[in-house]
């Protein structure tokens, strides 16, 4: 397996997540979040996003994919979900990356009917060239090529994530 050279560094990560945050707290002035993070690949940009947001936050995880190693099989499992009280709240959903946007939808959607008082999604890599399902993304890290990154929370089967960098990730011909 190679790990090619970094797409961003620990320092361009760190930059983004500040001006991300700088935004957000902007937009939710005077209201408080109840920050939701989508695991396992977003536990990384949660924890630096969420400690930069400075207004009140309450925290929650989903596990949920549709990915097995580099695919997506098309079905979402739910492996864990939200504790807490959706209704009435300001929602703040946070992914690692946003591809075919099945995964996302399929999570905004049974967020949505837990009647939220607003949901915003907020994804730190944007695959777009891969989307299958249109999911509104309101705060956006950076916009990636279609490659398939490791890397700051991202893995493939569960490794690799915890390079302090988003690297290009290719398998090698002996796998």
């Amino acid at each position: 397996m190679v790990i090619g050279k970094p797409l961003f560094t620990p320092e361009q990560i760190q930059e983004r997540v500040k001006a991300l945050a700088e935004e957000i707290t902007r937009d939710y002035a005077g209201k408080e979040i109840l920050a939701v993070g989508i695991l396992k690949g977003a536990f990384m940009f949660f924890s630096d996003l969420v400690r930069q947001i400075r207004v009140p936050i309450t925290v929650d995880f989903i596990i949920a994919s549709s990915y097995v190693k580099t695919q997506t099989t098309g079905e979402v499992k739910v492996y864990y979900d939200v504790r807490e009280p959706l209704e009435g709240k300001n929602v703040l959903l946070i992914e690692d990356i946003v591809d075919t946007g099945i995964t996302l939808n399929f999570i905004r959607e049974r967020i949505l009917q837990r009647l939220p008082e607003s949901l915003k999604i907020c994804a730190f890599l944007d695959k777009k060239e891969r989307r299958i399902v249109d999911v509104p993304i309101d705060y956006k890290g950076f916009v990636i090529p279609n490659e398939y990154v490791v890397g700051y929370g991202l893995d493939y089967n569960n490794k690799y994530r915890n390079l302090p960098y988003i690297a290009i990730f290719k398998k090698s011909m002996n796998l």
